[in-house]
């Protein structure tokens, strides 16, 4: 396949992530976890004592920040500044403040030149929920993925489950939800589906049969 961008969008626990990892894997093509890029950004803050809502002492913090990925199993392997943060990220401390630290615009011109830089040669698929609006405007092919809140707090539950976290379905469906309106409301790149994005409801759908879905999205955009 020729070395096409590839842009996955859609809210939290849609499934984006898995999806992205698996079609990467596939077509041989670089895994991009934007998500991770900004939740590493939060991390920093946290460690660094500062407040998630002081947007210019993080912003102060950006020129500081390496954030580098590496081949992993289950999970591609994310490290801040040479230390290895993978399950640090997830934390529901991190959760709880990435969606303000991701909608300061010193953090997503940051990021999003970072992102650009990674994609300009093509043969990525790349995840987010800016990535087909504002990261990749132009990339050839765009999914944007949604499914029920309940749906995408139960993944996530079980998820934190098999972390030994102990947060209830209901505080995480309650989590998603404002998620949902932090991401869709914001000033700067707020969630939204590119108008030339396909739509993919993930709900009860496997991961391989959402996977089939995107792939046959690919087919039919190629073949254009």
């Amino acid at each position: 396949m020729n070395p096409i961008q590839i842009a996955i969008d859609g809210p939290a626990s849609a499934g984006k992530s898995t999806i992205a990892k698996i079609l990467a894997n596939d077509l041989k093509f670089v895994y991009v976890d934007t998500g991770a890029m900004y939740r590493a950004i939060t991390l920093a803050a946290l460690q660094a004592g500062l407040d998630p809502k002081n947007e210019a002492a993080i912003e102060q913090l950006l020129p500081e920040l390496k954030i580098t990925f590496a081949p992993g199993e289950p999970v591609q392997k994310v490290f801040l500044n040479g230390q290895e943060v993978t399950a640090e990220i997830r934390s529901s401390e991190v959760t709880a403040n990435v969606s303000a630290v991701s909608a300061y615009g010193a953090v997503r011109t940051a990021m999003t030149e970072l992102q650009r830089q990674i994609a300009s040669n093509g043969g990525v698929v790349m995840d987010g929920r800016d990535i087909g609006t504002t990261v990749l405007p132009n990339a050839e092919v765009k999914i944007f993925l949604v499914a029920s809140v309940h749906e995408r707090a139960v993944r996530r539950f079980k998820e934190n489950q098999a972390k030994g976290m102990t947060e209830t379905l209901a505080e995480i469906e309650q989590a998603v939800e404002h998620r949902d309106y932090l991401d869709s409301h914001r000033e700067i790149s707020p969630l939204k589906k590119a108008e030339d994005a396909v739509q993919l409801d993930t709900t009860g759908l496997s991961i391989q049969g959402v996977v089939d879905a995107v792939k046959h999205v690919i087919t039919t955009k190629n073949a254009e």
